[in-house]
């Protein structure tokens, strides 16, 4: 059973891949502010003071993902210790990007090939990281970009769920059109590829697109039983777009899935609860 070190594994991504994966692997994780998980399977990191060395050496990880919350350029000093690593011993590199990387262009989707460019901090400092990545050889890295996530206490629901119960407007955007991931299958799709030790670059999300307005709306119709209040924002008269869609690395038909498929699950979340 082979090692996988997930940095950042107490967040939204990191904890679900870290539940996903840890029957099957010998999963570790990483914390810095919440320590979900109290055993010897979690250990403290700070990108900002601390080395990983310590934790690299005791883990000897064949696979790392790295899944920490693109903060500030700390995340670029550990992005190159992780590759250098990679480089040096007998393990794979897998980052988890997302959709900003293309934020500089608007008129069509991005496909896993297409050149990167970014006008935010956000998506300029995800280019950086992936840039880091594409030193590897090939067979050393997945980068997984995915669209925008929903699921069990991701930061966009907690969202929704904060200005719904302090009566606050929620922004809305009619002209920018997306896809989006359900955090459930994107965990499942990333164990696929784990799994088949898969290469290269992967766009994961929705098979369809859908309006940021009506995606919204209809998860609150769907599992919140009161009228929200909306603010529309409408950064240009023109359609935008933001959203990843599959061109050559396609996964199996099983694991596809459309926007209500996905708010499908997002229902059953709430139905636990």
């Amino acid at each position: 059973m082979k090692n996988i070190l997930i940095l950042g594994g107490s967040g939204t991504i990191g904890n679900s891949l870290y539940k996903e994966l840890a029957p099957y692997y010998n999963t570790f994780g990483t914390y810095y502010k919440n320590q979900l998980i109290k055993n010897n399977k979690f250990f403290y990191f700070n990108s900002f003071n601390n080395s990983l060395k310590s934790i690299l050496e005791k883990i000897k990880p064949k696979l790392i993902i790295n899944s920490l919350r693109i903060l500030d350029f700390n995340v670029i000093k550990t992005q190159k210790a992780i590759v250098e690593y990679c480089n040096n011993n007998n393990c794979r590199l897998m980052l988890i990007s997302g959709s900003n990387v293309f934020d500089a262009f608007h008129n069509y989707p991005s496909y896993e090939y297409d050149k990167t460019l970014s006008i935010s901090k956000y998506g300029k400092l995800q280019i950086k990281l992936e840039n880091l990545v594409l030193k590897l050889p090939v067979a050393k890295y997945v980068i997984v970009r995915s669209a925008i996530i929903f699921g069990y206490k991701s930061p966009r629901l907690k969202e929704i769920e904060m200005c719904i119960y302090k009566k606050k407007p929620i922004e809305i955007f009619p002209n920018t059109i997306i896809n989006f991931s359900s955090l459930l299958r994107l965990t499942q799709q990333i164990h696929f590829i784990i799994n088949h030790n898969l290469s290269g670059i992967f766009h994961l999300g929705s098979k369809n697109l859908i309006s940021h307005a009506d995606l919204i709306e209809k998860i609150i119709n769907s599992s919140y039983f009161i009228k929200p209040i909306f603010k529309h924002i409408y950064s240009s008269n023109e359609i935008n777009y933001l959203a990843l869609l599959n061109k050559k690395n396609k996964l199996p038909i099983h694991l596809e899935y459309d926007v209500s498929q996905g708010l499908l699950d997002l229902e059953l979340i709430h139905k636990k609860i």
